[in-house]
């Protein structure tokens, strides 16, 4: 079983900035596709942005160019890096750890962000 912990989430304008982080319990980090997803009031869970065990990262259209993934596996951690918000980025964001073992992954417990003036 792996523990997911996310953390950073909050109130902000609209244009500023969060970064979140989801750290990861076990020492098997590295062996884990990472993800964060979202979900709003009244909508389905979607994927943000995701990296890869080796570093690659995708992301959603509508996030390309202000959000930025990344992770840290010596600290067993990933990373959200969110700037230029929007209303419409106000959700729920969650954390995603997929082992290749475990199809689906674990989930954190999710962190609210709402940007508003």
């Amino acid at each position: 079983q792996v523990q997911l912990v996310e953390s950073g989430g909050g109130l902000v304008q609209p244009g500023g900035s969060l970064r979140l982080s989801c750290a990861a319990s076990g020492s098997a980090f590295r062996l884990y596709a990472m993800g964060w997803y979202r979900q709003a009031p009244g909508k389905q869970r979607e994927l943000v942005a995701a990296i890869t065990t080796g570093g690659s990262t995708d992301y959603a259209d509508s996030v390309k160019g202000r959000f930025t993934i990344s992770r840290d596996n010596a600290k067993n951690t990933v990373y959200l890096q969110m700037n230029s918000l929007k209303p419409e980025d106000t959700a729920v964001y969650y954390c995603n750890a997929e082992p290749p073992w475990k199809r689906g992954g674990y989930w954190g417990q999710g962190t609210q962000v709402t940007v508003s003036s």
